[in-house]
């Protein structure tokens, strides 16, 4: 959520910045307007409330010498229902401007193209060479058919479309890449796993920024006030929430595996085949809390962590800074890592590493403060996939494939698979 001071000291400078996304922003003048009859409420609320007081203590004096209190009273009666009126009248403005502030989205950062779509996101730079295969390759959804370590069929039998069941060395394989990626990110670079709920409340969801305007992308629950996590950003996030943290441990990093659900509402026909864009899927997760002066610091190595993954499973990968038309709704900046998939010849985004400043920390609470200062401020959170895993099973599967329609597994992995260096139909 943005700061109302930067709508009240230049409104116009916080549309034009948001209006780089590339949509219409003049509410928050409304939302300006809202503030400043607010504001003028409150100070009249307290007005009235100060002259209470002074003739309250008139009264006693009156009292105390003695004298009549009755036109003393007279001045007052009215005034407690006065006041009532109009905290009524500063909740209603104050539930308005939430309720608008909570739908506008962050400001982007100023270095980032301003560009209408993901057509005009930028390349920042490319690692490995894409395969050139002397053999017909297959689509991973081919190759693990035929090897029976995927099995669509069954899966749309016991739940319905865009859901998989994972077999034999499939399964192991997936199993693979999670342990596989939480070992890197804790015992080399630094983060401490932790292992949350996958069902979470409506203001945890309001928290990270889901709620409400991305609520037919989620999955709810039946007569519970609990949704389903589309990521493990939304848990591990909201750990903070509502608490001051104390200013000497940040950076703070975690690192979460979850399962994921995602209604995918709108992308109808979309990477209908294989396992890119599933209803539910495993990912691990990055998200740190920093101070404000370093966080994009922090973002440039939480993408390089990510990065990191793909490197050492030799799997050819490019990095895109997103432009303004494309970038998340709570985010300020954000890099896509996109791995090579043969089947499309072309990059797929496998990662998403982003800087949402102290947007998702105002809507959270979550602030720290320094040992040495009175005052609390809000942390800058950052979260980033590292990786989605089913779409690491599709690369691997794509880029490693055999003539024989066997794939090698990567080096790195062969000790998570207990040894086995090949997958082969059984």
């Amino acid at each position: 959520m943005l700061d109302i001071k930067l709508i009240r000291e230049d409104v116009d400078s916080v549309i034009s910045k948001l209006e780089r996304r590339g949509k219409d922003f003049s509410v928050l003048k409304e939302i300006k307007a809202l503030d400043e009859e607010k504001r003028a409420l409150t100070v009249k609320v307290d007005e009235l409330k100060n002259f209470r007081n002074q003739k309250s203590k008139e009264i006693g004096k009156v009292k105390s010498q003695g004298g009549d209190i009755s036109p003393i009273m007279a001045e007052v009666s009215n005034i407690g229902d006065e006041i009532t009126e109009l905290d009524d009248k500063i909740k209603v403005l104050d539930d308005k401007i939430f309720s608008t502030l909570a739908a506008v989205p962050n400001i982007p950062r100023d270095s980032i193209k301003t560009g209408k779509d993901e057509t005009e996101n930028e390349e920042l730079r490319k690692w490995g060479t894409p395969r050139s295969f002397d053999f017909e390759y297959k689509a991973h959804w081919d190759l693990a058919t035929d090897l029976d370590i995927l099995d669509f069929d069954r899966a749309t039998k016991i739940t319905g479309s865009r859901f998989v069941v994972y077999k034999g060395a499939g399964a192991r394989l997936e199993r693979a890449l999670i342990n596989f990626m939480l070992d890197l990110h804790t015992e080399k670079q630094g983060y401490t796993e932790v292992f949350t709920p996958v069902m979470v409340n409506s203001k945890t969801m309001f928290g990270t920024g889901q709620l409400p305007k991305f609520e037919e992308d989620l999955f709810k629950v039946k007569d519970t006030d609990y949704y389903l996590i589309p990521t493990a950003e939304v848990p591990v996030t909201n750990l903070f929430a509502g608490e001051i943290i104390d200013g000497s441990k940040l950076p703070i990093y975690y690192t979460a595996y979850t399962p994921c659900f995602r209604s995918e509402a709108g992308s109808a026909g979309r990477d209908t085949r294989g396992i890119i864009r599933q209803h539910q899927f495993n990912k691990v997760e990055m998200v740190k809390f920093s101070k404000p002066e370093t966080s994009y610091e922090e973002l440039d190595k939480l993408t390089h962590d990510a990065e990191e993954v793909l490197q050492k499973l030799g799997l050819p990968y490019r990095v895109i800074e997103l432009c303004t038309g494309d970038i998340g709704f709570s985010s300020a900046c954000t890099y896509d890592i996109e791995v090579w998939l043969p089947s499309y010849n072309a990059y797929k985004e496998i990662s998403s590493c982003s800087n949402m400043t102290d947007f998702q920390a105002r809507r959270a609470n979550i602030r720290f403060k320094e040992s040495n200062s009175s005052k609390s401020e809000y942390v800058h959170t950052l979260n980033g996939s590292g990786l989605a895993i089913g779409r690491t099973v599709a690369a691997i599967l794509e880029n490693y494939q055999n003539a024989d329609g066997s794939i090698t597994v990567p080096e790195v992995l062969v000790p998570y698979m207990n040894g086995l260096t090949k997958i082969e139909r059984n």
